[in-house]
């Protein structure tokens, strides 16, 4: 009997013109996988066994449902029916699709599976909406989907970007839906807004259960307005793409609701996730972060750098290399990296166009030598300590994630690619950062008060070497009674050397006495 009424569902769900899943009579037979409407469910799927999911009692007045399943890093393919076609089935780490209901439909079903080789954890819930929600993309144009409510989500070394489509109105059960491309008036699809959300997973947190536990506050319109940061705010106009700075190591959610302002209605989207690494990886990968020469290379480079903080002012020349190899080295590492096209700011509107970035930046880093004009000392003294400190932040960053570091790295993302003015740079700032911050606080401010102290009374910067040069020639001309007034000249010294040198190369005379016979 459970057989028949698997073959039963089967056959509905394969009917054509039977948009999201098939209607069911009865009760799930043994071996279904059952939801209800809002309620969270985990569960494992395996390679070798797909599994029938069903949803019941949808109330009469749900227009349409998204059916959304999660997983850390393993793909999961959702379907409306067994046979796997590009219009009715997606395949991801976080996806979803929208049963559009037909009248008096109170059942739906649809299919999961995974090609994954081990088996595979994961989340999933089924929402509802109303014919007044918009339908998230319901003017699906781009992705495969007829109705794509899914994120599309790509990352490298410097952005992360999402794709959705665009949104529809919603629409009672058995009518037509709202034409997507006619006419831009306020009874259209044009006047619907986009809310962009970021939500930031805890630092190091790269557990599976910590995952599948916040996506659920990424789920439902009022948790993520809850939870989660606006970015931005999309008209229907605007391009629905949006970059993000990538935070290797970080896990981010993102999730977009769509606003009927008219209506005072919304919907949200299936929401995605990246830690802008792979899982997968046999070298760099998530849960190793960095290689051994990073590592080694900011350890050396942070004990260096707590010398200038504490000892930086006196040891004039060491400071020099120090600072001098932190600009050249970041001239040359930009320059190569144009030229050979290797790949590996705050979120003003107005600092996206590179040019205002530049100006600005460019101020500030001249305004702050030019304020402590007046007293030079301080200003080197200042620029040790915070420099040098700051040397150990990139150190705790090369072991363990802070956003700290993203004060650097973020401006050299700038530098060297050519679209990161597009990217919004959030960052997280959680207990490790506070904790970072406060040693870099403390160092900082023990450096420089050292400093201060040991400097007082002596010269404001060791002499420079001409003037010195020229002070002791001045003293051996003028004191006849010092040793090195007698030097001769460098020309006469020169000779004088040259002279033994041919000494070297001349025959020995015999031993004895000659002189001339005497006739």
């Amino acid at each position: 009997m459970g057989l028949l009424r698997l073959l039963v569902l089967a056959m509905l769900a394969s009917k054509p013109g039977v948009t999201g899943g098939a209607e069911a009579v009865g009760n799930a037979s043994e071996g279904l996988l059952e939801f209800s409407v809002g309620k969270f469910r985990y569960f494992e799927l395996n390679r070798p066994f797909p599994e029938d999911a069903i949803l019941r009692h949808i109330s009469s007045n749900v227009s349409f449902l998204i059916f959304q399943i999660h997983s850390q890093y393993q793909n999961t393919t959702i379907s409306f029916s067994k046979t796997l076609l590009p219009n009715t089935s997606g395949t991801g780490t976080d996806k979803g699709l929208v049963f559009i209901l037909r009248p008096e439909q109170s059942m739906c079903t649809l299919y999961l599976q995974t090609l994954d080789a081990e088996p595979v954890q994961n989340m999933a819930i089924p929402l509802s909406y109303s014919e007044r929600d918009p339908i998230p993309g319901g003017c699906n144009l781009e992705f495969d989907l007829d109705i794509d409510p899914n994120i599309y989500l790509e990352y490298n070394f410097f952005e992360t970007t999402i794709k959705f489509a665009p949104a529809n109105l919603g629409y009672a059960r058995g009518t037509n839906p709202p034409p997507c491309d006619i006419g831009m008036e306020r009874d259209s699809r044009w006047r619907l807004l986009y809310d962009v959300y970021q939500y930031f997973l805890p630092e190091n947190d790269l557990t599976e259960e910590g995952l599948l536990k916040h996506l659920q506050r990424m789920a439902e319109v009022p948790q993520v307005k809850a939870n989660a940061i606006k970015v931005v705010t999309l008209t229907a106009n605007d391009k629905t793409t949006v970059s993000f700075s990538s935070l290797r190591g970080q896990g981010v959610i993102y999730n977009v609701v769509v606003r009927d302002p008219f209506l005072n209605t919304s919907a949200a989207y299936v929401p995605a996730h990246t830690y802008a690494c792979s899982f997968a990886a046999v070298e760099g990968n998530c849960s190793s972060l960095g290689r051994v020469s990073t590592k080694v290379f900011f350890t050396l480079f942070a004990l260096l750098g707590l010398f200038i903080c504490f000892f930086g002012h006196r040891f004039w020349k060491t400071e020099l290399f120090f600072i001098g190899f932190i600009f050249m080295g970041l001239f040359f590492y930009i320059l190569i990296t144009r030229l050979t096209l290797i790949k590996y700011d705050g979120n003003l509107k107005i600092f996206h166009d590179d040019g205002v970035f530049w100006v600005t930046f460019s101020c500030i880093a001249v305004l702050i030598p030019v304020v402590f004009m007046g007293c030079l000392r301080i200003l080197n003294i200042l620029t040790c300590g915070l420099i040098g400190s700051y040397s150990v932040v990139l150190a705790f960053d090369s072991y363990l994630y802070t956003s700290l570091s993203h004060i650097t790295l973020n401006v050299l993302k700038r530098a060297l690619n050519m679209d990161f003015h597009r990217a919004f740079t959030n960052v997280p700032f959680q207990t490790n950062d506070f904790i970072i911050l406060a040693v870099w606080g403390m160092l900082a401010v023990s450096g420089i008060t050292l400093q201060i102290r040991r400097e007082r009374g002596r010269p404001f910067f060791p002499p420079h070497p001409y003037k010195l040069w020229k002070r002791e020639r001045e003293r051996r001309v003028t004191n006849i009674l010092d040793p090195s007034y007698h030097i001769p000249p460098l020309r006469e010294r020169l000779y004088g050397r040259i002279a033994q040198i041919k000494e070297l190369f001349q025959k020995e005379q015999p031993a004895g006495e000659r002189t001339p016979l005497l006739l």
